[in-house]
């Protein structure tokens, strides 16, 4: 709009506003003293709503609310309870459990995100924590436990430290809801599912009796038969230091562990059927399970004979692992962790909302598989002779129609002694150092 068009269009609003603002204190002359002072209060009340929305539109809080956030959290009036959580969570998208400096997509740190925001907890520091267990980037659990001191509405009781300054209150509390209040804000991923009171000295780490690993694969073309004899051989105390990634320099040195379980589990014969490997243990070495699971693999290929486990536990005749890649971390899950004389406390309508956010996940989930079932069942039908290639990515070093290289042909990874050697001369070297910066930092007169 130019300025010449623009000058009678605006002379007009101008008038038209002038007219109204004459209307309106016509208007308010003719209102009697009482009326006046409703009208006032009106548009103070008004004032301060929208005062209060552009707060809250700058990130803001006004009044009590914004008096309330500010005001610090006294910890003394608060008990602590020594309790035991039982977690669940979908790993696939995660970097491991345990929390990493180089990144926070880890579910610990999610966890204690958690923890802090609901004020269950002041800091990691001060809370009287630990892990049963420690899963890798992509690995699950349906029953990872940790115990940790967390805010209590109770004076006395199992696992309760009385508050420094109680506030005195006639009616007893109930106590918090763990479960609900941390599922409120934890990720879809991950969920609390039940919880416990234990004795201030119980560790969720060294009380444990014993840990179970499920890992989930399709039958496809794998001999199920040839895998279960292998299965059966991990069993009894053996050294894995063959089976596993050693860890030596954090000072894993000795590698017999017992395995009291280990089978492998098929319901149908049909190549799109679900199996399942479990394991039971009281202690895991470092990618133990998904060692074993290479290996039991490739004997239900028929690329290695179920012998080749008794081999590699023959450490005097291989001394050294030979390489080869773990198995895929996508379907292994921490099932289960057993402990003497504790009874889970479930709310039943916390479960009955769990129960119904997994069975959305689940759906998705179904729906994509069956999308991608009925795909491959045209597909089929033109080539009634396609191979079943379902389990071929746990794998990943396989390559169909590809040359299979034995395992006791290939090339070795450093015998247990040579690494013990490397390390005992890296913490000397490392000793040296830090005499020598220290001289260098305090120069003799």
């Amino acid at each position: 709009m130019s300025d010449e068009t623009s000058a009678p269009y605006a002379s007009e609003l101008s008038a038209k506003t002038s007219v109204k603002s004459v209307k309106k204190l016509a208007d308010l002359n003719s209102l009697s003293k009482e009326e006046l002072v409703d009208r006032i209060r009106q548009l103070e009340f008004h004032v301060n709503q929208l005062k209060n929305v552009i707060a809250k539109n700058n990130g803001e809080k006004s009044g009590r609310a914004k008096h309330y956030k500010d005001r610090p959290f006294d910890w003394s009036k608060h008990s602590r309870r020594h309790v035991a959580l039982r977690i669940a969570y979908l790993g696939w998208n995660y970097k491991g459990y345990v929390v990493q400096e180089d990144t926070n997509e880890t579910i610990e740190h999610v966890l204690f995100d958690a923890l802090v925001a609901t004020k269950l907890i002041k800091n990691r520091e001060t809370s009287n924590y630990h892990r049963c267990g420690r899963t890798d980037k992509g690995v699950s659990a349906f029953c990872q436990v940790i115990s940790i001191d967390l805010r209590s509405t109770q004076s006395s009781g199992l696992g309760v430290v009385p508050a420094e300054n109680p506030v005195e209150t006639d009616k007893p509390k109930p106590e918090l809801d763990y479960t609900g209040i941390l599922n409120r804000i934890l990720p879809d991923e991950i969920r609390v599912l039940a919880w416990v009171p234990v004795k201030t000295d119980f560790s969720a780490r060294f009380d444990c009796n014993s840990r179970i690993y499920k890992y989930y694969f399709p039958k496809g073309d794998l001999n199920i038969e040839l895998m279960k004899e292998a299965a059966q051989r991990l069993q009894g105390s053996h050294d894995f230091r063959n089976l596993c990634k050693m860890d030596v320099g954090n000072g894993v040195t000795c590698f017999v562990r017992q395995i009291d379980k280990a089978e492998v589990m098929s319901e149908t014969d049909d190549g799109y059927s679900i199996c399942v490997f479990t394991v039971v243990s009281k202690a895991f070495l470092w990618h133990q399970i998904r060692c074993i699971m290479a290996l039991v693999f490739m004997v239900g290929k028929g690329l290695e004979k179920p012998s080749i486990i008794d081999e590699l536990f023959d450490v005097e005749k291989h001394p050294c692992k030979p390489q080869y890649t773990m198995a895929n971390e996508l379907p292994l899950n921490l099932f289960e962790c057993l402990y003497d004389d504790l009874e889970w406390s479930y709310n039943p309508d916390e479960v009955e909302r769990l129960v119904s956010h997994y069975q959305q996940l689940w759906s998705k989930q179904t729906v994509k598989s069956t999308m991608l079932k009925a795909l491959i069942d045209h597909l089929t039908n033109h080539s009634p002779t396609a191979d079943h290639y379902h389990a071929d990515f746990l794998l990943s070093d396989y390559r169909r129609h590809s040359e299979h290289r034995p395992l006791l042909s290939r090339t070795t990874c450093s015998s247990l002694e040579d690494r013990k050697e490397y390390y005992a001369k890296r913490r000397k070297l490392d000793k040296c150092l830090k005499g020598t910066a220290v001289e260098s930092s305090n120069p003799s007169d």
